[in-house]
């Protein structure tokens, strides 16, 4: 069967959700999880509330499976598995589901759509499910794709009308434009660099412990140790952003703090901070210190 483009997915989906009812009710032990899940993590707090939701009004909207080739009376789930995991958690006989034919590769593509349309998707796994849109539409290994993307993005910024035309980058912008969160190059900035952060503060981000501005910021401590202790008093005592700079600043040696170089530079910060320039008074007094100065460096 031919690949489905992405707004037929989505379009599919739209269709799944809006549905009133089921297909049928299905044995919840005749439903099982597929090998390859896009989502990870669950935050159990909101999954909690999922449950009380069901317990009190039921599965309101089916989940998408559909059949386990070679097992008859056998369903995978392609999307909802929250309302899975509670019906699971309420032990619930049967829940309303839509049956559908999909391939492996339509059932994945359904299920990242339906998860990266999720409000609650922490930035760790949207990336990770975008990439994994990625590579279906590009048939292209998951690892292969950051170095394409910054390639891309290169000839792009190089090309004088701001246009590469290639199938690739058509491909791609297909994609985001049919998800609507952001565009491809964003993504390349803000989402991949991700990816690269520790694995501890990942794995905090990757749960929703942590936003990822200040998981960014984090990772920038060299030491392990100190990255391990400023983290976890980040999440437990759910520091600002700019307390976690603050802290940052005091776990750098005294000897860094005084030393010239950190002088020049606070200093040349605090200047561009001031805009003397704006004073005519004390710009005055700066362009007789700057001449001194200039004086200075060029002293052989």
């Amino acid at each position: 069967m031919a690949r489905r483009s992405l707004s037929k997915l989505r379009d599919s989906l739209d269709q799944v959700e809006t549905q009133a009812v089921g297909d049928r009710n299905l044995p919840l032990a005749s439903i099982g999880l597929p090998a390859q899940q896009p989502r990870r993590y669950f935050d159990p707090e909101k999954l909690k509330q999922l449950v009380l939701s069901v317990q009190e009004h039921g599965i309101l909207e089916p989940v998408l499976v559909r059949p386990v080739e070679g097992k008859p009376g056998q369903y995978e789930l392609v999307a909802g598995e929250r309302r899975y995991r509670a019906a699971q958690q309420l032990e619930l006989n049967e829940i309303p589901v839509i049956i559908r034919e999909l391939t492996d590769t339509e059932a994945l593509q359904l299920a990242l759509v339906e998860n990266l349309q999720r409000e609650d998707l922490n930035p760790v796994e949207e990336t990770e499910g975008i990439l994994q849109l990625l590579s279906i539409q590009l048939n292209q290994a998951i690892s292969d794709l950051p170095p394409l993307l910054h390639r891309l993005q290169y000839e792009r910024k190089k090309s004088s009308n701001n246009v590469v035309g290639n199938s690739e980058i058509e491909a791609i912008e297909s994609v985001f434009t049919g998800l609507g969160l952001m565009s491809w190059e964003s993504f390349v900035n803000h989402r991949l660099p991700l990816l690269n952060l520790p694995g501890n503060v990942l794995e905090a981000l990757r749960q929703g412990e942590l936003a990822y501005t200040k998981a960014q910021t984090i990772a920038r401590i060299k030491d392990e140790t100190q990255r391990q202790v400023l983290l976890q008093s980040a999440i437990k005592e759910d520091l600002s952003l700019s307390q976690i700079r603050e802290r940052i600043k005091d776990l750098r040696p005294e000897s860094d703090k005084t030393s010239p170089k950190a002088t020049v530079e606070s200093l040349s910060r605090r200047v561009i901070q001031a805009k003397l320039w704006e004073d005519p008074k004390k710009w005055k007094q700066a362009q007789a210190l700057l001449i001194k100065l200039e004086a200075l460096i060029s002293e052989e």
